[in-house]
């Protein structure tokens, strides 16, 4: 990408991270992607190169071992690490929003046990809201701790872990009714908890099992899986913030960093189907000349490239954003929407362009086609942003009279 997706203003040593990630991408990523997602496969050596390259701790403060960066050093570098593969970003996504959430929400006790093993690669986060029967109603969950002495014993069945199998910390929500009375609202008797656990499947910890990976249209490579707690006893120690009741704003904290980092996928995918699609309009012939010299495939061109320099102006946006201590869950909400739906539509457009060997799995198109759909509903589906960006727009145009 000579010249699209191009950020102002960047430092001499975000320029330098991103050159970094940027060659480890085009050299150990892109080349084996296809390949191993065919297998779903798990990318060890990858994840062990961005381990050596100290991603893990890219936004944990230097106090704690990490590099201290920017919310929008590590969306660059998401959309870099998509745009060779997806689900590699998705590995490194779900940790930064336990890192975060610990770096903003933890007690001093819990940021010294946890941070300066993250930033290392050590310990690695997955977080778990969702349950079998909640989708986006996040007031819905059902999962639930009881005080117990020192002690909580959690129970319930929680779905959609990104890491759930590789994670070895991961932050739950779960109901807490202790200390809120009957009435109280769902939003405020929810509890964040610090759950530490061995990597792997099956009963993973007495009273936690990991049942499996689930097997996905796309997003494969990462484990995605579900969590089972029956009798599960977590110190009160662990409840982040040693507060019950704050999980819900906890956790709505760190989606909103999962949101900047979603909208970076989508541009990342989405540079990648352009760089695809432009190449090979270039290659193919039809009618005695290249197809890109076809005016209809100049004006594909000419969308795709314009609606990913468009979304990836909105992701930046949102960074900066979150970065200068604002409220931005209307940037994220949407940057998060306009960027999944134009990587849809510049997938599509790439796939077009590829024709019937668009289809063929020999070609990279075809994984980017099914890892594109994930993006449509992953942080929050679009109507759920729609909710988030409508509701703040009549709070900041509110009619006086």
């Amino acid at each position: 990408m000579a010249r699209l997706a191009q950020t102002a203003g960047l430092t001499d040593v975000q320029q330098e991270i991103l050159s970094t990630v940027r060659d480890f991408v085009d050299k150990e990523i892109i080349p084996v992607a296809t390949e191993l997602e065919h297998r779903d496969e798990y990318p060890q050596q990858i994840v062990d190169g961005l381990k050596e390259l100290g991603l893990f701790g890219l936004m944990i403060p230097e106090e704690y071992g990490g590099l201290g960066e920017s919310l929008l050093t590590y969306a660059l570098c998401v959309e870099e690490i998509a745009r060779g593969w997806m689900s590699v970003s998705g590995i490194i996504n779900t940790h930064f929003i336990v890192a975060y959430m610990l770096k903003q929400h933890g007690t001093p006790e819990q940021k010294e046990h946890f941070l300066p093993r993250m930033a290392a690669g050590d310990i690695r986060g997955a977080f778990s809201m969702s349950e079998p029967g909640l989708g986006s109603d996040v007031s819905a969950i059902t999962s639930k701790a009881v005080k117990e002495g020192e002690e909580y014993v959690l129970n319930g069945q929680k779905m959609w872990l990104t890491n759930g199998g590789t994670s070895s910390l991961v932050a739950v929500l779960v109901r807490s009714d202790e200390g809120h009375p009957e009435g109280t609202a769902p939003h405020k008797s929810m509890t964040t908890f610090l759950v530490e656990k061995e990597p792997g499947f099956g009963e993973v910890r007495p009273g936690l099992t990991i049942p499996g990976k689930i097997d996905k249209m796309g997003y494969k490579g990462v484990d995605t899986t579900e969590l089972i707690m029956d009798g599960l006893r977590v110190p009160a120690d662990r409840v982040l913030g040693g507060v019950t009741g704050r999980g819900f704003y906890q956790m709505m904290d760190g989606v909103e960093v999962g949101r900047v980092n979603v909208a970076a996928r989508g541009c990342g995918v989405a540079q990648r189907a352009f760089e695809l699609g432009v190449r090979y309009a270039q290659q193919r012939h039809t009618f005695g000349k290249p197809i890109a010299q076809h005016q209809a495939i100049q004006f594909k061109l000419a969308e795709m490239a314009t609606k990913v320099e468009a979304a990836h102006a909105m992701m930046v946006n949102a960074a900066r954003k979150k970065d200068s201590g604002e409220r931005n869950d209307l940037e994220a909400g949407m940057a998060k929407y306009l960027a999944s739906e134009y990587c849809k539509e510049v997938v599509e457009d790439a796939f077009r362009i590829h024709g019937g060997y668009g289809f063929s799995k020999e070609y990279e198109i075809e994984r980017l086609y099914r890892e594109a759909p994930m993006l449509l509903i992953g942080e929050g589906t679009a109507e759920i942003q729609k909710m988030i960006i409508g509701r703040r727009l009549l709070e900041e145009y509110r009619f006086q009279g």
